[in-house]
């Protein structure tokens, strides 16, 4: 079992991911860790695809992401590709909920600092055109050969 999780930031992706790899014994990756190096204003990563080809050796795993360009490339091994699409609105009722992510952020303060921006951001998921819009997605998605499935409802813990 090896499925790919695609969706704007708030869709679930993380709560679906965190729910598959505890069912079925996955190792699990949010490709927000790998992605970004710390630096301000964040940039990419440039060892961010191999860090990724070598998770992916595993046997069975679940990667999770906004990234067309990496998930594309986890894609190409998936057993099933997965895009998690509830609708902006509710991206952004789970960006405010969110809980700490100690991997992602400093303290919860810092988290909470950045959440003006996270919700402007996932605000232009439908009007944008770079690689983590619904533009992308849509295209990897439906260009995606293997099997798949579309969810236009958050997952539920």
């Amino acid at each position: 079992m090896r499925i790919v999780i695609l969706g704007n930031s708030g869709s679930g992706k993380s709560t679906l991911a965190r729910r598959l790899a505890s069912e079925h014994d996955l190792a699990h990756l949010d490709l927000d860790t790998l992605a970004w190096l710390p630096t301000s204003p964040p940039r990419r990563a440039p060892d961010a695809l191999a860090k990724l080809t070598a998770f992916m050796a595993a046997e069975r795993w679940v990667i999770e992401g906004c990234y067309a360009d990496l998930v594309a490339h986890a894609a190409t091994r998936s057993t099933e590709l997965v895009f998690l699409n509830p609708g902006v609105d509710v991206c952004i009722a789970h960006c405010r909920a969110r809980p700490w992510e100690p991997h992602k952020y400093a303290s919860k303060h810092a988290q909470d600092a950045n959440l003006p921006m996270l919700i402007d951001w996932v605000r232009g998921y439908e009007t944008r055109t770079d690689e983590l819009s619904l533009h992308a997605h849509r295209a990897l998605f439906d260009g995606f050969t293997g099997p798949k499935r579309e969810q236009t409802e958050a997952p539920t813990t």
